[in-house]
């Protein structure tokens, strides 16, 4: 929040520097960037399709960092929940966002908050260091730092979320819905991170904000 003063110094006006043009503006269309991603997916084995909305959602925390990143993830699942077949392999509604793999839709939100909580506070931090080298180092292992602590968090939240929708056991749902998709994570996390440290602070700069 911002507070001005009137010319006759008795009154105030407050303003959010969140809600502006350049922020919304952010925000849904990196929102657009998740609802064109997601639906593209390869179908596995089990139930938990590999889809590239998790490359976008690391996009999303690492470049617009933890609440901008956030509200646009929130927007993504609202427009999925609707009805808008913005999910992996184009489907939509309630019945996929509470189905068996929910779960892993829903912890898109703590992924993305903790992944840009984690950037946004290293992002904050260049300014101490003044070697270049050094400050790019320090966001070469903090970014994708970010993102693997965001990616644990959505296994755990949707492999618990399916196992009890399907009723399975531990072993069987990290088989079928989180040892497969370590490998591609990965490469998702790497291209994310190059794409984060190139254009975080060129955006923030736009947007006047490093958040």
């Amino acid at each position: 929040m911002k507070e001005t003063i009137n010319s006759n110094g008795t009154a105030a006006v407050k303003t959010n520097k969140f809600f502006t043009v350049k922020n919304m503006v952010f925000i849904a269309v990196m929102a657009a960037l998740i609802c064109v991603a997601s639906p593209f997916s390869v179908p596995m084995p089990g139930l938990v399709p590999i889809s590239l909305a998790t490359f976008a959602i690391y996009l999303a925390g690492g470049i617009l960092g933890a609440k901008k990143g956030t509200v646009a993830v929130v927007v993504y699942v609202l427009l999925g929940a609707v009805g808008l077949p913005v999910f992996s392999g184009g489907e939509g509604g309630l019945q996929k966002l509470f189905g068996v793999t929910g779960g892993y839709i829903i912890g898109y939100i703590p992924c993305v908050l903790i992944t840009g909580l984690f950037v946004d506070l290293f992002f904050r931090k260049r300014s101490n260091i003044k070697n270049a080298f050094l400050n790019w180092l320090s966001r070469a292992w903090a970014v994708p730092v970010g993102m693997v602590l965001g990616t644990v968090v959505l296994y755990a939240f949707g492999t618990a979320w399916f196992i009890v929708a399907r009723g399975v056991t531990l072993e069987v749902a990290m088989a079928g819905c989180v040892i497969p998709f370590i490998p591609g994570d990965l490469i998702k996390i790497a291209c994310a991170t190059v794409l984060t440290i190139a254009l975080r602070d060129r955006l923030s700069g736009i947007m006047n904000d490093n958040k």
